[in-house]
C-alpha cells in the first residue's frame, strides 16, 4: 500500500501508550475515530495490510492526516473514543442513537420535591432515574407512585418563609386526598422526605424495602389500634405486592447487575441492555448498530457497554455477556456465564436482540417488497397505458356448466397483492342458460352501481377474463353508469394471452416474462378458482336438495358432514356401508342405504 510521506513521518513518531487516534480528510474533516491500546502499532496496521473489507479501503485512501490524544489507561481511552464520536460523527464510524429524546424521571432538587418526567437533564442537583425506552412506562410508573404517596404537583416556592407567611391556600388536589398540603404546614418536610426517599427506593427497584417499610408502619398502626390508618397501609402494601409480581422476577439471588448480548448480521449489529435489581429486570433497551467497516461483534459490545453505562447511569460492579470481551472498565467484573440463572439472564437478553434482529428484517423486507410492488406498478402503466398507478385492481370471471347455476367472481389486488377479504362472489339473477356476455354484463353493473351507492372508492383498473365479448359487455355496464372515463378497462384472451382494449379489435400481446403479465394473469387466475369453488359449493347444495335432503331423519349438518367427506353427494350414495356407519352411525345410514 502506497502510503504519503506525511503519514510516514507521523507512522514514526506514534506513542506506543494507550489512546485514541483521529483521522481527517484532504479537506480537514474527521472521518474516522478510534481507541487503541498501544497507539503505534493499531495505527500502523492500517496501512501495512491489505483489506478485505471495501470501505476500510476506502477509508485509508482519504487519510491526509492523523491526530492523537494520549491517555492514562485503556478505559480513559474508551470514554473519550465513545465522547468524541457523539461529538463529530465521523463518517466511518458506528454512530450509537442519543438518547436525548429518552423520558426520565426527576426528583426535583428543592424543598418538598417533585417526582415529573422530563426529557431534559438538568444539572441543578436534582436525581434522575432512567432513561426509560418506553414513555408509557414512565407514566405507569409515576401513577404507581402517586397511588403510594400523596405529593405535590404544583411549582410553588415552598420555603419556610413563604409558608410561615402563609402565602398560600390549600387547593383541589388536597381536597381529594392528593396531596397532604405541605404548602399550609399541614405535613412536616421530614414526613414528607421520607416519602421521597421510599420513592427512590422504588425507582432503583428495590421494591422489598418499601415493603418491610411499609408492613413495620403497619405493624406500629396495629399496636397503637388505629386500625384504619393501618388498612391504608395494607392496601399499600398490596399494591406494591402486585406491581412486584408484574415485574419480570430472574433470581431473588441477583442484584444490581447489568446483562448484555449482541447478535449480529453482515451489515449491521444488535445488541440488549438488561438492568436488573433486586432480582427484577427495571429497564432495557436494545440497539440496531449499522457496520462501517469490518468491526468484530467485540469492539461492538465494548462501544456499546461503554455508551449504555454512561447512559443509564449504571453504578453495577458487574456485568454479564453473551461473547468473551476485554474487560476495560475499573472495578466492573465482566463475564460470560455458563450455567444456571446467571445463564438464563444472558439467555433472555440474547432472545431480546434476536427479537430486534428478525423485526428489522421483516421491516426491510417489507420496504423491499413496498418498492417492489411500485416498480411493478409503475411498469404495468406503462405497458397498458394507463393513466395512473393500477393501485387498485378489480378482475371479473364467469363460471358455468351447460348454462347451470351460473355464477361470477370478482377478485381485488391492492399494491400488486391479492386482498382476499375484498373478494366477492356472484349468483346470476337475470340471465337464463349459457350467456357468458350477458352475465358479465349483469355483474359489473351490480358490482359498481354498488360502490358508487355507498361511495366506495373505484378501482383504477378492472381485468375481464375473456376476449372482445366479454370486454364489449362490461364496457356496456360502465357506459350506463358513466364510468368509462373513470375506470380503465381490458380484458384477456386464454389462448394466447391477448391483452383487448376498448375500441380495438386488435390486441396487444405483452412479453411472456412480463412482470405485467404475470399479474394480469395471476388476476385472472384467482378469479377463475374463486368462481370455481363458489360455482361448485352451488352444485352439491343442487344436488342436495335433490337427494340427501330429502331423506327424513338426515339433518343439514349431517349433509354438510357427508359431503365434507365424501367430495358429492354421488360418492356418498356408492360410499360402502361400513365407512358410513363410521361417520354417521347405523340408524342414518340405513336410512341413506334404502335410498340407493
Amino acid at each position: 500500500m502506497e502510503v504519503s510521506f506525511e503519514i510516514k513521518q507521523q507512522l514514526q513518531n506514534l506513542s506506543v501508550e494507550p489512546g485514541v487516534y483521529q483521522y481527517f480528510d484532504s479537506t480537514d474533516k474527521i472521518i474516522y475515530i478510534g481507541k487503541a491500546k498501544n497507539l503505534k502499532k493499531r495505527v500502523s496496521s492500517y496501512f501495512q495490510k491489505t483489506h478485505d473489507n471495501g470501505k476500510t479501503k476506502v477509508l485509508v485512501k482519504k487519510i491526509a492526516r492523523i491526530e492523537v490524544i494520549v491517555v492514562d489507561s485503556e478505559i480513559d481511552a474508551l470514554l473519550l473514543e465513545n465522547n468524541l464520536i457523539k461529538k463529530y460523527q465521523p463518517r466511518y464510524n458506528i454512530l450509537l442513537k442519543d438518547d436525548k429524546t429518552y423520558p426520565w424521571i426527576c426528583v426535583k432538587n428543592e424543598r418538598f420535591s417533585r417526582v415529573f418526567s422530563s426529557r431534559k437533564l438538568i444539572k441543578d442537583g436534582s436525581q434522575y432515574f432512567g432513561p426509560y425506552t418506553n414513555p408509557q412506562l414512565v407514566n405507569t410508573l409515576l401513577g404507581f407512585i402517586r397511588q403510594l404517596y400523596p405529593l405535590r404537583t404544583c411549582k410553588l416556592n415552598l420555603s419556610q418563609e413563604n409558608i410561615a407567611q402563609k402565602k398560600f391556600k390549600v387547593c383541589l388536589e388536597f381536597h381529594i386526598g392528593n396531596c397532604k398540603a405541605p404548602c399550609v404546614d399541614l405535613q412536616s418536610e421530614q414526613d414528607y422526605e421520607q416519602d421521597i426517599q421510599q420513592i427512590k427506593q422504588l425507582l432503583k427497584g428495590n421494591i422489598r424495602s418499601v415493603i418491610q417499610h411499609f408492613k413495620g408502619v403497619m405493624k406500629t398502626f396495629s399496636e397503637q389500634l388505629e386500625f384504619e390508618q393501618a388498612k391504608e397501609v395494607k392496601d399499600k402494601i398490596e399494591l406494591l405486592e402486585n406491581y412486584q409480581s408484574k415485574s419480570s422476577i430472574v433470581s431473588p439471588t441477583i442484584n444490581n447487575v447489568d446483562v448484555y448480548s449482541i447478535a449480529s448480521d453482515k451489515d449491521y449489529a444488535y445488541v440488549n441492555f438488561l438492568k436488573v435489581a433486586n432480582g427484577s429486570i427495571i429497564q432495557s433497551q436494545s440497539l440496531e448498530l449499522k457496520k462501517k467497516l469490518d468491526e468484530t461483534d467485540q469492539e461492538i459490545l465494548i462501544m456499546a457497554i461503554t455508551e449504555l453505562r454512561q447512559r443509564f447511569d449504571s453504578d453495577s460492579k458487574e456485568a454479564y455477556v453473551n461473547i468473551e470481551i476485554d474487560s476495560y472498565w475499573h472495578n466492573y467484573k465482566v463475564s460470560v456465564p455458563k450455567i444456571g440463572d446467571k445463564q438464563k439472564l444472558v439467555n433472555l437478553s440474547f432472545r431480546n436482540a434476536k427479537y430486534l434482529q428478525k423485526d428489522r428484517i421483516k421491516k426491510n423486507e417489507d420496504l423491499r417488497n413496498k418498492l417492489d410492488n411500485t416498480r411493478v406498478l409503475e411498469q404495468m402503466q406503462h405497458d397498458l397505458h394507463l393513466n395512473r398507478k393500477p393501485r387498485y385492481i378489480e378482475c371479473f370471471d364467469n363460471s358455468n356448466i351447460q348454462g347451470t347455476n351460473p355464477v361470477a367472481a370478482c377478485v381485488v389486488f391492492r399494491n400488486a397483492k391479492p386482498s382476499k377479504k375484498e373478494y366477492r362472489h356472484y349468483n346470476i339473477k337475470t340471465v337464463e342458460g349459457p350467456d357468458d356476455f350477458a352475465s358479465m354484463e349483469e355483474v359489473v353493473y351490480r358490482r359498481y352501481a354498488r360502490l358508487l351507492e355507498e361511495g366506495a372508492e373505484l378501482p383504477q383498473l378492472v381485468v375481464i377474463d375473456g376476449g372482445k365479448g366479454q370486454l364489449s359487455s362490461a364496457i356496456k355496464s360502465l357506459d350506463k353508469l358513466n364510468l368509462s372515463d373513470k375506470i380503465a378497462i381490458i380484458g384477456i384472451a386464454k389462448r394466447l394471452e391477448e391483452i383487448y382494449f376498448p375500441g380495438d379489435s386488435i390486441p396487444i400481446y405483452l412479453d411472456k416474462r412480463s412482470e405485467s403479465l404475470k399479474i394480469i394473469q395471476q388476476l385472472r387466475n384467482e378469479a377463475h378458482r374463486f368462481g370455481i369453488n363458489h360455482h361448485r359449493n352451488r352444485r352439491s347444495k343442487a344436488s342436495l336438495g335433490t337427494s340427501l335432503d330429502k331423506i327424513n331423519g338426515i339433518g343439514p349438518k349431517t349433509v354438510e358432514m357427508l359431503i365434507g367427506h365424501f367430495g358429492s353427494v354421488k360418492e356418498v350414495m356408492e360410499a360402502p356401508e361400513k365407512e358410513l356407519i363410521e361417520l354417521i352411525g347405523k340408524s342414518k345410514t340405513a336410512l341413506i342405504l334404502k335410498k340407493q
